[in-house]
C-alpha cells in the first residue's frame, strides 16, 4: 500500500524502491503495475509472470483500483 500511495502522489520512483524489496507476488504486482505505467512493457511483462497475473487490458487507473481494494480486503 506505501507503494501504491507514493505512486499516487507522484512518486514513481520511491514507489518502486520500495517494490523492489518485497519478494512475494503480491509485490511483484504492484512492481509490474509500475513498469506498465513507466512504459515499459517488457520488463511489466516479466513481473506480472512472478505475480501470476495476466497482462492488463485496463486503464492503469482501474488497475491501480483493483490492487488497492485487493490489499485494503485482505
Amino acid at each position: 500500500m506505501l507503494a501504491l500511495w507514493n505512486d499516487a502522489k507522484g512518486n514513481w520512483e520511491e514507489a518502486h524502491n520500495i517494490v523492489q524489496k518485497i519478494d512475494h507476488p503480491d509485490g511483484a504486482w504492484v512492481h509490474a503495475y509500475l513498469h506498465r505505467k513507466e512504459g515499459d512493457e517488457f520488463n511489466a511483462k516479466f513481473w506480472y509472470d512472478l505475480a501470476g497475473k495476466k497482462f492488463p487490458t485496463t486503464a492503469l487507473e482501474e488497475e491501480w483500483e483493483e490492487i488497492a481494494s485487493y490489499f485494503l480486503g485482505r
